[in-house]
């Protein structure tokens, strides 16, 4: 080999000392050394590829199968819950918006004040307007609107340009889902329940029939065809349908109050034999019986069914059974102003005119939560497991149409035949106020304040026998 050229040397290197460097690669040998040490330990876990997540992320057809195996239980607000949760998830299905809807609408036959099922209502439109704005060309979300205008607009809060309104919107929907799909059975059976509440009895009924023969394994057409044949006075016809609906759905309990009122009113008719009527009544208690049954396995404290078995008690006269199933109710959702309404029709037509005082005053003109504390825990005293119950402010009832017999039948005229008039007379001039145009309100003012002016009068009094009102069913 040769080696030659001027630039080459053969001086020896100069060391060069890099400290950086190693202190670098000394970092680098100890974190991998705790990095060993921590995935020995076991506080390190290696990545997998195939591994599951440690939080499963639910889908939103997993949220809805949830819910309708809730509602199906008979669960109505933990199946609220979980398509609410579908459609945070999928806010572009009108489907799943369409069927928290539907939901709603029918859960709000199970709250307990008229405000509550108007509230519920008002949310199920929402969920509906939402439904038909992201699908509107799916015949299922125009007959869901119909259907939640429809409940909406038969309130007992809605006013009478509102019922008038929506009603014609309801039909419109109806209308557009038919054009959308011309057999829907949904669409149908919501379509001849507005015509129903529009009094259009035969066009509903024979929709109605339409829509159970598409639709035959819906409780949705089994129970308008039921309702329309009630209205009908098909009564058998209706138990029937009605119980179709049931196998259908066996936990919710407003079916098994619906065949309850039907037995009831039947057993109420001029037509019904002694023998026959104590049947028709036992069929009635029977079914309140199975709807109280449920919510119990539930964990659902709904009044409603224990209210329809004491008006039942006290139709047969057994005033006895009606307070005590009325005051159970009343223990069992105590904020509720109309069940302290229901309790005072009770005690009056019992002729317990001095126990109908203080409830019907909560009802009426509402109570502080010391007035109600210390009449729960008396009524408590009659029954096990509601030691611990405590009061609660309640207020009062709206003075309304379908209220207005608490305030002149149930309250007023209670306490102008006991002699307190000083109280009777504002309840009285209140109602004057509201319905100045009812003769009959107007009938029965007069007649109560003839009662005070007679009272006054008289060194001893007799007292008359105050009439209550009929009062909302169930």
């Amino acid at each position: 080999m040769e080696l030659h050229g001027d630039d080459i040397s053969f001086a020896p290197l100069t060391p060069r000392s890099r400290p950086r460097r190693v202190m670098v690669y000394l970092l680098l040998i100890l974190l991998g050394g705790m990095l060993d040490w921590a995935l020995l330990s076991g506080q390190v876990t290696p990545p997998n590829p195939f591994a599951p997540t440690p939080t499963p992320t639910r889908t939103a057809i997993s949220w809805a199968e949830e819910g309708q195996a809730q509602f199906l239980a008979g669960d109505l607000d933990a199946a609220i819950q979980a398509y609410q949760m579908a459609t945070r998830l999928e806010p572009k299905n009108g489907r799943l918006w369409a069927e928290l809807a539907r939901i709603q609408v029918y859960s709000s036959a199970l709250l307990p004040t008229d405000e509550q099922k108007y509230h519920r209502r008002q949310e199920a439109l929402k969920a509906a307007d939402r439904a038909v704005e992201v699908a509107p060309d799916d015949a299922r979300t125009h007959a869901i609107r119909a259907f939640a205008l429809d409940w909406l607009a038969t309130s007992n809060l809605t006013g009478a340009e509102a019922h008038d309104r929506w009603l014609a919107e309801a039909e419109n929907e109806a209308s557009r889902a038919l054009t959308l799909s011309k057999n829907d059975p949904l669409a149908l059976a919501f379509y001849a329940e507005v015509l129903l509440d529009q009094q259009r009895w035969l066009q509903a009924n024979r929709d109605a029939e339409l829509a159970v023969g598409y639709g035959p394994n819906l409780l949705d057409t089994h129970r308008v065809y039921a309702a329309v044949l009630e209205t009908l006075g098909q009564y058998n016809k209706a138990i029937e349908e009605y119980k179709k609906a049931i196998q259908l759905a066996p936990n919710l309990t407003i079916f098994y109050l619906r065949v309850g009122l039907i037995y009831r009113h039947l057993a109420g008719s001029a037509q019904a034999s002694s023998l026959y009527r104590d049947t028709l009544y036992e069929q009635a208690l029977t079914y309140f019986d199975k709807a109280a049954k449920i919510n119990q396995r539930l964990g659902i404290d709904d009044p409603t069914p224990y209210i329809a078995i004491a008006k039942t008690y006290a139709q047969k006269g057994d005033f006895f059974a009606a307070e005590q199933n009325a005051e159970r109710a009343l223990l069992m959702n105590p904020s509720n102003p109309n069940t302290y309404a229901e309790l005072g029709i009770i005690y009056i037509k019992a002729r317990n005119y001095e126990g109908a005082v203080p409830v019907l005053k909560c009802a009426v003109e509402g109570c502080t939560t010391q007035e109600s504390e210390a009449l729960l825990k008396d009524i408590a005293r009659r029954f096990i497991g509601f030691d611990q119950v405590q009061g609660v402010p309640v207020a009062p009832l709206p003075l309304t149409d379908r209220t207005v017999g608490f305030y002149y039948a149930s309250y007023g005229s209670v306490l102008a035949a006991l002699d307190r008039c000083s109280e009777a007379l504002p309840v009285l001039d209140k109602v004057e106020r509201a319905f100045p145009a009812d003769p009959v309100l107007t009938g029965i003012i007069r007649e109560n304040r003839a009662i005070c002016r007679t009272l006054n009068a008289t060194p001893t009094p007799v007292l008359p026998t105050p009439t209550a009102a009929p009062s909302p069913t169930p």
